[in-house]
């Protein structure tokens, strides 16, 4: 956007989120997880230092080794987690399997009602969110947000993703999968 379009939409923030960095004691581990993670392409590598893609900007993700790093804990104030978007269900089941494949497996997996979100954590404690957008509510996000299903539950529903997978391959709509309880976690 031009600073002209700025000034007429009266807008001035960030066109988008560039990149993240991530400073780890576990470099090879880390790497190996986030290249699995996000199937990227590695755009610069070299011990201790790695920029990895998975589109056509510059870099998404950078990972740095520093010594004597504390690690990550939740009790400290600071980013939860950073959510990525899956445009398409299907794909977003086929991601789940295929990180399941790999031994990388969710640690929350829940219907918020605009979107079905997996909850990932890397080798040092940072949390990723996949999530899809659900296209099942009527008046999509915005209206969901003010109904009364999320003022009684603003989090939302917990699912059991094998389960969802299980119901996707039967051939169960994906409009119907998309709606919060259809598969319920144990």
């Amino acid at each position: 956007m031009t600073d002209s379009a700025h000034r007429m939409t009266g807008r001035s923030g960030p066109d988008y989120i560039a990149h993240f960095v991530i400073r780890t004691n576990h470099f090879a581990k880390t790497l190996d997880w986030y290249r699995e993670f996000f199937d990227t392409v590695d755009v610069y590598y070299q011990d201790g230092l790695a920029f990895l893609t998975f589109d056509n900007e510059h870099h998404r993700i950078a990972i740095g080794q520093l010594p004597d790093l504390t690690e990550l804990s939740d009790t400290v104030a600071g980013v939860d987690h950073i959510a990525f978007t899956i445009r398409d269900f299907t794909r977003f089941i086929e991601n789940y399997e295929r990180l399941k494949q790999t031994d990388i497996v969710p640690f929350w997996a829940i219907n918020h009602g605009p979107t079905t979100s997996l909850y990932y954590r890397d080798p040092n404690g940072v949390k990723l969110e996949i999530q899809t957008d659900n296209t099942s509510y009527p008046g999509g996000p915005s209206a969901f947000f003010k109904s009364d299903t999320f003022a009684s539950n603003p989090v939302g529903v917990e699912f059991d993703p094998d389960l969802l997978v299980e119901m996707f391959r039967a051939g169960v709509p994906k409009d119907d999968l998309m709606r919060q309880g259809s598969a319920p976690s144990a």
